[in-house]
This record gives structure tokens, C-alpha cells and sequence, in this order.
């Protein structure tokens, strides 16, 4: 079969809703009601913003500014030095006050090198040049517009953008991710439902860079207006394909994913788009069309906060560097009796060691769980082999050979046994009668 009657055949499978189905995955309680109709929120500005230099896989940028230095809403604070990197923008005017290590959102709880930026109030922008129609640019100066902006992956990867987007493969699928599997979280789902012509411009404008035979957008069926909203917005281009998938963790997951909406695996150690496939998320999407369409670089992004000891869970857009603290109180937080904050999803999310860490590009959810919501501290045990975790494993592998190997500090057998497939979606603990914190182990293993 050749393969263009294979991407036909995959397309008429799709049209009548018969998906794939990938290995493992759990269904965990959704808990999205919370924020799931719920307005995104304009917040004020805060105090003080603390911008990482690095908030992407890859390389740091060059620092631009000096302590002292009055700076303009959208202007670089640092620039890329590389293709992997990807620069830093100031979210609003202001001053920068000190140029120094700070905690940053990451599981180590480890200091970077951040810019402390104080706002002026005036929130000026700095001179921006507008886009009638992208359709008038060249690839180049599109591809430069998107590295410029600063945008890198905003589902949690952090992959910079333009390197995606500038494949010169030949494109099958561009395929765009609308799941947001896991529980709590309804960031993607808000900004879907409100901005879905800016998504769709952004789509655009990958469809004009990739050229793909195909579009489809994966989203799982917890998400019924985001849908409707979608299905109303595509409504006459054949070539998008509205991919409506049953509910179940993690789905979200780019090789899951994949796998559900094309039949096709991603073998260890390729990367999608040696198999004709591209994928972006929603956030992505509109980040892009707003660095194209409007030079508005990525400088701030829709947060779920989100949990039970919140008096206002909600959605909010939230400038980058702004630290948590600043998210709680202007959510209600009502500290429980053990203060208990995670950035993420409660099944791929970290505690924070406080609340002064900032807010980065990859940042899409601030959990605030109330004393019953946070489980009981129970006391890891010996493991008893009973299998539960390599059933659910998404990624089909071994968690217990890992966990034993990355106990023994056995990198070589860790390597054979594919640790970096692993995509820490936390489904082995969430099952594991021994209450062996897996994922936490794999993170050391892979540092």
C-alpha cells in the first residue's frame, strides 16, 4: 500500500470515529469542574516579576540588560546564541532591580539565574509591527517571527517552536494537541472555548510553514463546549479533522496520541517527524498567531489554579515571572493545615519548595489541594511484583526494572531498559499497592 493510500485509509478510519488505542492508562477523577466554566481572569500586575533566563529544553539566551536598566513591555532581555535557544521577553515595562540566582520551577528545586524586574505600572509596549496577512510573508520571515517571539512548546515540553515548524520532511499529519488529560487541569480547554479564532489563525499559519496532507486536532470528550466551539471554527475545511477521543490518562501524551489518532508507533529514540508527523499544542498555536499576526512575543499564558483550599479556583492569564504567591492570594487561598503547593497536574506536577518560584512558559497549572485532597502520607514498601505498573505503563515498559536499576545507580541497565521513553505521566505510582513513589525515582535517575 503505498503512502498515500495509507494517510487516506487512516483518514476514513478517523471520519467514522474509530480511534487506536494505546498500551496502559489510567482514569483518575477528573476534578475539572472546578475551573472548567469559569471565565479566564485578567489579573492586576504584581509587585515584582521573576524571569528565568532558560525556560526551555536547550541553551539559555545572552542577557541583554543591566540592573538598573528601564526596560519596555515586549522588549528582549536576552537573545538566542543558538538554535536551541530561545530568548526571554519583559512582560510588561518596568525596571530591571537585580540580575541574580533565584528558585525555579523545576522538581529539584534548584536556583538559575533570573531577572528580578520591577513593573512601572505603566504596562508600555515596546514598538510592534502588525501583520494584515500572513500569507504575504516568506517562510524564513515567519520561522524568524516565531524564534523571536520566544515561543517553545507550551504543553509541558518546552521543545523550542521554530525548529518544529521548520521541518523540511514532507508532512503527512500537523497534529494538534486539545486533549489536557490530566486531572484539574482546564488552561488549553478555557483558552479553546474563548480564543479559538486566534488557535485557528495559528494553525494557519503551520499549515503554510509544514504543508501537511492533513490537520487534526486530538481532544478528548470531557470537553464539550471547547468542541462545539472547534467544530464551529473549522467548519468547511475538509482538511481538519476534529478528533473526538474517549476520556483516559495520558492520552496528551505525544507518542500516546499518536498512536491513538494515526495507528502508527514512535520507536524509541525517533522523533515524530521522521514518520511525516508534526505536533503542537493549542497554546502554541495561539502563541504563535499572536508573534506573527500581532509581534506580541510570549510573555504570558493562561494558568489553571485550581484545588479546594482556593475560595476562587479559576483560570487566569498570567504574565511570566509571576511568582505564585501572587496566584494564591489572588485566588483565596485558605492555607490548610499542611501547606501542600504543586506546579502541574497532581499526576506530573512537583511540590514546590515555596511559593516564591515564577511562573515560566511551561507553567499551566498552580495546585492548591485542601487537607482532603492531599493523601494520607502512607509508607513505601518493598515491592511486591505485582505487575500493575507495567500493565498501565503507556510507554510499555518496565517501572519495577527501572526503579530497582535506578536504585542500584545502574545507568547502563537503565539505558537498555529505555528510562528516557519514560514521559513521567505517574500512572505506575497511582496504581502501586506499595505506595513506591516510581516517577521520583526515574527524575534522580535521569539527572
Amino acid at each position: 500500500m503505498t503512502d498515500e493510500a495509507v494517510v487516506e485509509s487512516i483518514i476514513e478510519r478517523i471520519e467514522r470515529g474509530n480511534f487506536w488505542d494505546f498500551h496502559g492508562g489510567i482514569h483518575p477523577p477528573q476534578q475539572k469542574f472546578l475551573t472548567q466554566d469559569k471565565p479566564i481572569r485578567q489579573l492586576t500586575l504584581p509587585k515584582q516579576l521573576v524571569i528565568p533566563i532558560q525556560q526551555n529544553i536547550g541553551q539559555a539566551g545572552e542577557i541583554l540588560v543591566t540592573v538598573g536598566q528601564q526596560v519596555l513591555k515586549g522588549q528582549p532581555l536576552t537573545k538566542a546564541v543558538n538554535p536551541m535557544a530561545v530568548p526571554i521577553h519583559a512582560p510588561t515595562s518596568g525596571k530591571v532591580t537585580s540580575i541574580k540566582r533565584a528558585v525555579i520551577a523545576h522538581p529539584s528545586g534548584l536556583s538559575e539565574l533570573c531577572i528580578f524586574l520591577l513593573p512601572d505600572g505603566e504596562d508600555r509596549w515596546r514598538e510592534r509591527e502588525l501583520c494584515a496577512d500572513h500569507q504575504l510573508l516568506s517562510k524564513t520571515t515567519i520561522i524568524e517571527k516565531i524564534a523571536n517571539a520566544g515561543i517553545a512548546g507550551m504543553g509541558g515540553a518546552g521543545f523550542p517552536t521554530h525548529i518544529k515548524a521548520n521541518t523540511k520532511r514532507a508532512v503527512n499529519y500537523l497534529i494538534i494537541n486539545a486533549v489536557e488529560c490530566e486531572p484539574y487541569i482546564t488552561a488549553d480547554d478555557l483558552l479553546m472555548t474563548e480564543h479559538s479564532a486566534s488557535i485557528l489563525e495559528g494553525i494557519d499559519i503551520l499549515d503554510h510553514l509544514l504543508e501537511p496532507a492533513f490537520i487534526l486536532i486530538g481532544i478528548e470528550d470531557n470537553k464539550p463546549q471547547a468542541i462545539k466551539v472547534l467544530q464551529q471554527a473549522c467548519k468547511g475545511n475538509e482538511r481538519i479533522k476534529i478528533c473526538i477521543l474517549p476520556t483516559k490518562y495520558p492520552t496528551g501524551g505525544e507518542k500516546q496520541l499518536i498512536m491513538a489518532l494515526t495507528g502508527q508507533e514512535v520507536p524509541a529514540g525517533v522523533l515524530p517527524n521522521s514518520l511525516g508527523i508534526v505536533m503542537q499544542n493549542v497554546a502554541t498555536c495561539f502563541a504563535i498567531a499572536e508573534a506573527v499576526i500581532h509581534d506580541k512575543p510570549l510573555i504570558k499564558r493562561v494558568v489553571t489554579v485550581t484545588g479546594q483550599a482556593l475560595t476562587k479556583p479559576q483560570n487566569v492569564w498570567c504574565l511570566l515571572g509571576t511568582e505564585v504567591d501572587f496566584l494564591l492570594n489572588q485566588c483565596g487561598y485558605q492555607k490548610p493545615t499542611k501547606q501542600h503547593i504543586i506546579m502541574g497536574g497532581p499526576m506530573m506536577g512537583f511540590s514546590l519548595p515555596n511559593t516564591q518560584v515564577p511562573i515560566v512558559k511551561i507553567s499551566n497549572c498552580i495546585l492548591a489541594p485542601s487537607d482532603t485532597e492531599i493523601a494520607k502520607e502512607q509508607k513505601e514498601i518493598e515491592c511486591i511484583r505485582c505487575g500493575q505498573c507495567a500493565d498501565v505503563c503507556p510507554s510499555q515498559l518496565l517501572p519495577q526494572e527501572l526503579q530497582w536499576s535506578a536504585k542500584a545507580k545502574d545507568h547502563h541497565q537503565l539505558e537498555k531498559l529505555n528510562l528516557f521513553d519514560c514521559i513521567e505521566c505517574g500512572a505506575c505510582a497511582y496504581v502501586c499497592p506499595s505506595h513506591i513513589p516510581l516517577v521520583h525515582y526515574y527524575r534522580i535517575a535521569k539527572a
